[in-house]
């Protein structure tokens, strides 16, 4: 059976893989690496790119850390109390260009010293502006993913992600979703390499999806209207990751790295009091596709 070792150093070079296609596609913005060590085990390095020509903020993440589980972790995933290894990449990009839209993937193990494992991640998209190509051609990227190891992933991990990603006290999804999927285990005749096989297919998929939306919308005029509304959607972001997100919630339980974890947040964001976008603008488009259940392909 596959061990956490193996998992470990694939994520790694997962990591090396996605900064270099990043920097290519950017073409001058470099990631800076920063080693770091968790006092209760394990470490990682966050590699962190600032103001390149496309990418005004970005992180890729690795991790490897272990301990012992805090009681507040084993209180909310209903575990027994055990020892813990965790170890993963996450990313968050924030462009300078609004309409580059905003984009998250994390994949992730966790296994526990009594035996319990699973793998969890996911992509999904924010766009600043909803345009309905450009969704079309990501879900159309993660389904084709999917289905290369079971046709009922995509409906499924979609849905997931339009449940996760949603904005409660807003009552708005964060974008346009993507998939999510957590605490993943075999089933039927499946085994552990089955299920790292389709989590290392979607980190593989990371790069040529988003490079695609560099290329394509880099060069993109816009104004000083599209960058404010651009920070009022940053705000959003915000809001969900300090408010809802259980990664952010398991790092800071775990006494994980803080600037890692609030890497995810952008250099600049903004929050009007009860902003209305006009009637039939682009920004009220956008609005009125932040749903959850929209067949995007």
């Amino acid at each position: 059976m596959i061990a956490k070792e193996e998992i470990t150093v694939w994520f790694q070079t997962l990591q090396a893989d996605i900064c270099n296609a990043l920097e290519d596609a950017d073409g001058t913005g470099k990631f800076t690496a920063d080693v770091w060590q968790r006092p209760g085990g394990g470490g990682g390095t966050s590699r962190v790119i600032d103001d390149g020509s496309v990418i005004e903020k970005g992180g890729v993440n690795f991790s490897a850390v272990y301990g012992e589980t805090p009681t507040k972790i084993l209180t909310a995933l209903n575990l027994d109390k055990a020892n813990f290894y965790a170890t993963g990449v996450s990313i968050v990009l924030h462009p300078h260009n609004p309409f580059v839209p905003i984009i998250h993937m994390n994949v992730r193990y966790f296994e526990m010293s009594n035996g319990t494992y699973w793998f969890g991640g996911g992509i999904d998209l924010t766009p600043h502006y909803i345009d309905r190509e450009d969704a079309q051609f990501f879900h159309s990227s993660l389904k084709e993913v999917c289905d290369r190891f079971d046709p009922a992933y995509y409906p499924s991990y979609k849905k997931w992600a339009d449940d996760y990603f949603y904005i409660k006290h807003r009552k708005e999804t964060r974008g346009i979703g993507g998939i999510f999927f957590d605490r993943l285990t075999p089933k039927d005749n499946q085994s552990k390499s089955d299920i790292f096989s389709f989590v290392q297919a979607v980190g593989q998929a990371f790069a040529p999806i988003y490079t695609h939306f560099m290329n394509k919308n880099r060069d993109l005029p816009y104004n000083d209207q599209h960058k404010k509304w651009q920070y009022i959607r940053r705000g959003r972001y915000v809001e969900f990751n300090l408010v809802w997100d259980k990664g952010t919630k398991f790092g800071l339980d775990t006494d994980g790295r803080t600037e890692s974890i609030l890497m995810s947040l952008p250099p600049f964001a903004a929050w009007r009091y009860n902003f209305t976008p006009p009637a039939d603008s682009a920004e009220a488009y956008t609005i009125s596709l932040l749903n959850k259940d929209i067949n995007w392909i």
